[in-house]
């Protein structure tokens, strides 16, 4: 087995923003050169997450709202009470969500619907420089 592995590096805005990444894994899957292989994509930190979905305006809105309907923002939580924090949402969401995604690589390149794309959430509540992990292995 090889693996071939690359970083996407990200300033986000956080506050939930989703950052379409497909380019960047697409990137180091072309890179891999790989024809048949497996893609992780894992974000580090505890306040992000990664997933698929159809990036679009109206597909991002509905996500957001979700999530906060499931975990709003401003909430009574121990977290934040015992570590005087402000952030617990944003660690609870991206636990729900996961901090990674496999993607199969059928003749170099990534087995994703027409309309799905992966994709960054940056869930805390503020600013963060964020790094993405791409094996592919083969």
């Amino acid at each position: 087995m090889s693996v071939h592995a690359g970083l996407l590096r990200l300033e986000t805005a956080g506050h939930g923003q989703i950052v379409d990444i497909t380019g960047g894994v697409a990137s180091v899957v072309r890179q891999s050169g790989a024809s048949e292989a497996v893609a992780t994509v894992a974000a580090v930190g505890s306040t992000v997450a990664v997933t698929t979905m159809e990036y679009e305006p109206g597909g991002v809105q509905d996500l957001t709202e979700a999530l906060e309907r499931l975990i709003p923002a401003e909430g009574d939580y121990a977290h934040n009470r015992l570590n005087h924090d402000t952030n617990s949402h944003a660690h609870m969401r991206a636990a729900i969500v996961g901090p990674s995604e496999s993607i199969p690589v059928v003749g170099g390149r990534l087995v994703l619907g027409t309309w799905q794309q992966v994709v960054l959430l940056d869930f805390d509540d503020r600013p963060r420089r964020r790094v993405v992990h791409v094996h592919v292995a083969s």
